[in-house]
């Protein structure tokens, strides 16, 4: 079977699905604390953009390689996770935000890992 096909990225769901939670995290982290520039406001930023971006990459590359990339886009959604848990810690944002973004990231979790496994077939 043909491994190398390539994927319009703009038409994936998983990749809509991971541009929509990078921009809910850009117009949250606009309202932390300048104190944060450099810190969890940029880490943040980097986790949530790396999800879609990885997507985009991958999506021309083989199968293999296109899992890999997901693989990647993946493991930012986990530290994402953990970043949002800290930033409600950090009284940052409200719990409902947080389980608002959290529901948002695991379904795409859901579906990228869905996604993922039709890559490997």
């Amino acid at each position: 079977m043909n491994d190398f096909k390539r994927h319009n990225f703009k038409k994936l769901k998983i990749w809509q699905m991971g541009l929509d939670v990078a921009k809910n995290i850009l117009d949250i982290t606009s309202t932390l604390p300048v104190t944060e520039k450099y810190g969890m406001k940029s880490q943040l930023d980097r986790c949530a953009i790396s999800i879609p971006s990885n997507i985009a990459e991958g999506s021309s590359r083989t199968n293999k390689s296109f899992s890999h990339f997901i693989d990647v886009a993946l493991g930012s959604s986990f530290e994402l996770q953990t970043q949002l848990l800290l930033a409600n810690y950090r009284e940052y944002i409200s719990k409902e935000i947080l389980e608002i973004l959290e529901i948002k990231i695991e379904e795409w979790q859901r579906a990228t890992m869905v996604f993922q496994n039709t890559l490997n077939e």
